[in-house]
């Protein structure tokens, strides 16, 4: 793919109603991209392999093989764009298919234009991510805008040299959204990353430990630049990682 999110990108629109089928269909390819379609979840897998898929939207509610299962199928062997798309009642499929590696959702009814302005984002970070590089000294650095993170020592380093060292848990929850730059990630998904549990409603650590963060990036709580909040949903890394 070239070019991020452009007519190079193919799009595999995997959906059982031929109604929403054809609509998704004439609406990407008019926006210019490679599309196919199916409203089979057999051999999945091969057809994103064999026809180079770089996104799949996919319907959670297929008949017979759920879109759960292929979501979770799909993530164990490729690293393809994936976005669900759900019903209104399904909150806990989405935030289950979040856990098993779909990188955003919609829900129906949906604005097929928000859809392509997800889609086209979920492209450009696919190409643009790049893992944080060895130094020298063996060590993981992560550098953003300015910014480094050393992932073995713990350091925070600001632009101007000033260095801190995290403490576990702020570490481990940035550690989780520079990971997956661009993409939100539930309370549940970040619970889990710095506690190793679930998440469960009313507790408040998670935003605790965001605004701790916030704070040490210098990012104005009421309008900050790194850590997004998506609300109802979760957290996202929007910062710029480089080389």
């Amino acid at each position: 793919m070239k070019n991020g999110a452009t007519q190079d990108a193919h799009i595999l629109i995997v959906e059982d109603d031929f109604a929403s089928r054809s609509l998704l269909v004439s609406y990407f390819e008019k926006a210019g991209y490679q599309v196919s379609e199916t409203d089979q979840a057999d051999n999945l897998l091969s057809m994103v392999e064999q026809q180079q898929v770089n996104l799949v939207l996919l319907d959670i509610n297929l008949p017979g093989k759920d879109g759960l299962t292929l979501t979770r199928e799909l993530r164990a062997n490729s690293k393809v764009g994936i976005i669900l798309v759900t019903s209104k009642d399904d909150e806990i499929d989405r935030i289950v298919g979040l856990e098993m590696g779909a990188d955003d959702y919609v829900t129906k009814p949906f604005n097929p234009r928000e859809l392509l302005v997800r889609a086209k984002n979920l492209l450009w970070r696919i190409e643009d991510s790049t893992p944080p590089r060895k130094t020298t000294e063996n060590r993981l650095i992560c550098r953003f805008e300015g910014w480094e993170l050393d992932h073995n020592k713990r350091l925070l380093t600001a632009p101007d040299l000033v260095t801190e060292r995290l403490p576990e848990g702020e570490f481990k929850l940035l550690q989780a959204l520079i990971s997956s730059p661009g993409q939100v990630l539930s309370r549940d998904q970040l619970m889990d990353a710095i506690r190793d549990r679930e998440w469960i409603p009313r507790d408040r650590s998670v935003d605790v430990l965001v605004g701790r963060i916030r704070r040490k990036l210098r990012d104005s709580p009421s309008d900050p630049h790194f850590i997004l909040t998506a609300h109802g949903a979760g957290y996202l890394f929007a910062g710029e990682i480089t080389l």
